[in-house]
């Protein structure tokens, strides 16, 4: 399955979970849509919760079945926990790191700003929205992107930050400092659930 693009309020809805790890998708309508979407629904089988949970991931990050499968197989072959490791690496693609570091609204907002040449790392411009970042690495807008609106806007909305980046205002450029720890990231995904998907 190529990567979903359709409407984030509609799949959020489905899931009972925020894609956008913000909450408004279920703001209004908290719960799946259609003409039987406020009635109460069937109690998934272990299979069901396990695919649910494996979809609530691969949609918050934006990845497309084929990537997704292939970041869990690289994770599984790495040192430590197999379900954290994959977090980490899902954390470490660039456009995630573009929207953590508030230049961004959303991840497919973060998708297009590199996709179309606006973001830099190391000062060199990359437009792979997939490029792996490392720590130490430092991620910029290029020059003639700095007065975009999206980019101001988004950046006018932004309040906190996640700790394992660092973000200079006057530079517009933030650096990814270390891998996130497992407790920093979002707590209503189970990853272990899609380990148990993958390995079942």
């Amino acid at each position: 399955m190529s990567r979903y693009t359709g409407s984030t309020y509609r799949k959020a809805r489905r899931l009972g979970f925020s894609i956008l790890e913000n909450g408004k998708e279920l703001t209004k309508r908290p719960y799946a849509p259609g003409q039987h979407g406020n009635s109460r629904g069937k109690k998934l089988s272990d299979y069901g919760t396990q695919l649910q949970e494996k979809q609530k991931l691969r949609f918050m990050y934006g990845v497309s079945e084929k990537q997704f499968k292939k970041i869990f197989e690289e994770a599984g072959k790495m040192k430590g926990v197999h379900g954290e490791n994959f977090f980490r690496l899902l954390e470490s693609r660039l456009d995630n790191l573009v929207y953590r570091l508030g230049l961004a609204a959303t991840r497919k907002g973060a998708r297009q700003l590199v996709n179309h040449g606006h973001i830099t790392v190391n000062d060199k411009k990359v437009d792979i929205a997939s490029y792996r970042v490392k720590p130490g690495d430092v991620i910029a807008v290029k020059d003639n992107a700095k007065t975009h609106p999206a980019i101001k806007a988004a950046l006018e909305a932004t309040h906190n930050r996640v700790e394992f980046v660092t973000y200079d205002e006057a530079k517009m450029s933030g650096t990814y400092v270390r891998y996130p720890e497992r407790s920093e990231l979002n707590a209503d995904i189970n990853e272990s659930l899609v380990v148990e998907y993958y390995n079942r």
